[in-house]
């Protein structure tokens, strides 16, 4: 107990009184003093009188002598009650003391109670602490602030644990069966084998794209990328031209234009693979002899990097869910696409202090634009409107 708050507490506040008091009563007796010179009274002798008849002598004592008589002894007097009246003061300063700590740590319990039932399969519990706005109800209401985000935080990779183990089942559902029935059958033939094998190369396929995606997602919300001075213009083309192949083999054509000198701080690996995840799923989405636009720019103080294609275009409901994690729109869903890219190309691009806006309309394709602030910081918000005219 003499280690707690509450005990240093009152002992201290206990202390404090009782230093105050006994230097106020010592300033009292040390100026009482001061004006007092102990030393006994002297008597004399004087002729006695009682109308005109002599009667003797009789003890005198003088009016001063008797002033500094009572003076010495209300001195010790007042010395007396003074160290009483300390004694009794310290005494009760002690118990008031530790009433009054107990009230105003009470709060404190409160906080400690409930952070000790909070566990962490379970964050709903808050500390909710009511009364005057004071330091403990900033610090309850900051613990409560603290818990919603781990809360969300907590529930989101639950929702990513769910979401990716369902990802992986189907896979790891269709290979066991193909091995099962096909691949470990002596009876099988070699078409039915070859086909089995084509079957099973898709599933390991998908998964390694989603095993990927999920790596380079952990790894952005890590601190492990050095971020290092870099030209957009430049990272844009990099990922054209890793893209030409793939596109041109569907009839497809990148059209591109890339201001220059779009100097900027990040991550150019990062901001590649977020480019790159645009224009996959501007490849794959858009039919074949379409073609791709990719422009990147500067406007009101920020730059940016837009993608463009012919695909299906997106509907006002799936614009808001398309860069959640493992959503996939319709088209998406006939291919074996993980739902992962967008939400690392969000990822990356609030990473880096940016925003990533989608701007697309039924059977017109979609372009995505990735502002991001320039070396020297942005001067505000982002803008919300479509660099690449419809």
């Amino acid at each position: 107990m003499i280690h707690t708050i509450r005990f240093r507490l009152t002992v201290l506040y206990s202390g404090l009184l009782f230093v105050l008091a006994a230097l106020v009563l010592g300033g009292i007796y040390v100026a009482v003093s001061k004006t007092t010179e102990e030393r006994p009274y002297s008597t004399e002798y004087a002729k006695a009188y009682r109308g005109n008849q002599y009667v003797g002598k009789q003890e005198v004592v003088f009016i001063e002598e008797v002033e500094n008589e009572v003076n010495i002894r209300t001195l010790a007097t007042l010395r007396d009650y003074s160290l009483a009246t300390l004694a009794g003061l310290y005494l009760a300063s002690l118990g008031i003391g530790w009433v009054l700590s107990g009230r105003v740590l009470r709060p404190v319990r409160s906080i400690t109670r409930t952070t000790e039932e909070i566990q962490a399969t379970d964050l709903t519990r808050r500390i909710r602490l009511g009364g005057s706005r004071d330091e403990l109800k900033d610090l309850a209401d900051t613990i409560d602030t603290m818990l919603d985000r781990l809360e969300e935080a907590f529930s989101a990779q639950r929702r990513l644990i769910d979401d990716a183990s369902h990802e992986l089942r189907s896979p790891l559902t269709i290979i066991r069966a193909n091995v099962d029935a096909v691949l470990a059958s002596p009876d099988a033939s070699e078409a039915e084998r070859a086909r089995a094998v084509q079957i099973v190369d898709r599933a390991t396929t998908r998964m390694t794209r989603l095993v990927e995606d999920l790596l380079a997602s952990a790894r952005r919300q890590a601190t492990a990328f050095a971020d290092t001075d870099l030209d957009l213009s430049r990272v844009a083309r990099e990922a054209c031209e890793e893209y030409a192949a793939p596109a041109a083999a569907r009839g497809l054509t990148i059209t591109r234009g890339l201001d220059r000198n779009l100097e900027m701080t990040g991550d150019q690996d990062a901001l590649r693979r977020a480019v790159a995840n645009l224009l996959s799923n501007a490849v794959r989405l858009t039919p074949p002899g379409g073609g791709v636009r990719v422009e990147a720019g500067r406007s009101g103080g920020w730059l940016w990097v837009a993608v463009r294609d012919d695909g299906p275009g997106l509907g006002v409901a799936e614009q808001e869910r398309v860069f959640d994690r493992f959503w996939r729109g319709e088209a998406s869903r006939r291919d074996r696409h993980t739902g992962l890219g967008l939400a690392i190309v969000r990822q990356i691009v609030e990473s880096h202090g940016g925003r990533v806006a989608v701007f697309s309309r039924l059977g017109q394709g979609a372009t995505f634009v990735l502002w991001l602030p320039p070396r020297d910081g942005a001067p505000g918000p982002a803008p919300v409107t479509n660099p690449i005219p419809a």
